[in-house]
């Protein structure tokens, strides 16, 4: 009788503790499988850029784009297209980026304010319009990577944020109130209140511990007082 007694007020505290994290989990669990993936990553705000083509006449050979911008070595070179212009992407040893105008071999590399500018109406397709763009050396935890990077915002009903890497021209994040109120409940979720990437840290992993033992202590006190209640349910029958 005191074990069942220490084992069910044992039970009451544990759930009492963890059952405001398991209210969050539940609910955590929800909005994530409410709100589209999509939706919190931007991509319904994306624009759809058409394939480019050129002729490789007006293309600069790589070795006169490199010799021009004294880019001695490089282990990585691509073409590609930009704001509807051939761009080589080149990659150097020490981890430089370049992005090189393939007809003028023009750097782009570090992207001016106004181009930042221009890239970021180009990608974007909603409702708003462009309201301030800056570039961080810190930016918010939001963007999770280091500075420095144009910041874009747009003036719309989601307050639509893009970080643009001033090196690779590339947007490197999307944010918006639909994905700050999703982190938020991400963070809250996984118990990872700075920047809600760890999932497998001691805290989260003590909470789950907890939350199955008040689940498998809550089904043996059930039988036990199932198992009670039959016995005496038989007696007063063969009484």
């Amino acid at each position: 009788m005191k074990v069942v007694r220490w084992a069910v007020r044992t039970h009451k505290w544990v759930a009492l503790i963890v059952g405001l994290q398991i209210l969050l989990w539940i609910a955590g669990g929800l909005v994530m499988s409410a709100i589209p993936i999509e939706q919190v990553r931007g991509e319904h705000k994306i624009a759809v850029t058409e394939p480019l083509s050129v002729s490789p006449n007006v293309l600069i050979p790589l070795a006169e784009i490199a010799k021009k911008n004294e880019i001695d070595a490089l282990t990585e070179a691509s073409l590609g297209q930009l704001l509807g212009k051939p761009v080589w992407r080149i990659k150097t040893p020490d981890g430089r980026q370049y992005v090189i105008d393939a007809e003028s071999a023009t750097s782009l590399s570090p992207m001016t304010e106004q181009f930042a500018s221009k890239l970021a109406e180009a990608d974007y397709v909603g409702s708003g319009t462009l309201s301030k763009v800056e570039l961080l050396t810190q930016p918010p935890s939001e963007y999770g990577l280091r500075g420095p990077v144009w910041q874009a915002k747009f003036k719309d009903t989601d307050a639509t944020t893009l970080y643009i890497d001033p090196e690779t021209a590339e947007v490197r994040a999307r944010r918006s109130s639909t994905w700050r109120f999703y982190d938020f409940f991400w963070k809250l979720h996984i118990m990872d209140y700075d920047d809600g990437k760890s999932f497998n840290h001691p805290l989260l992993i003590t909470a789950a511990g907890a939350g199955l033992f008040v689940a498998l202590s809550g089904l043996i006190l059930l039988f036990i007082k199932t198992r009670r209640t039959l016995i005496a349910w038989r007696r007063r029958s063969g009484s």
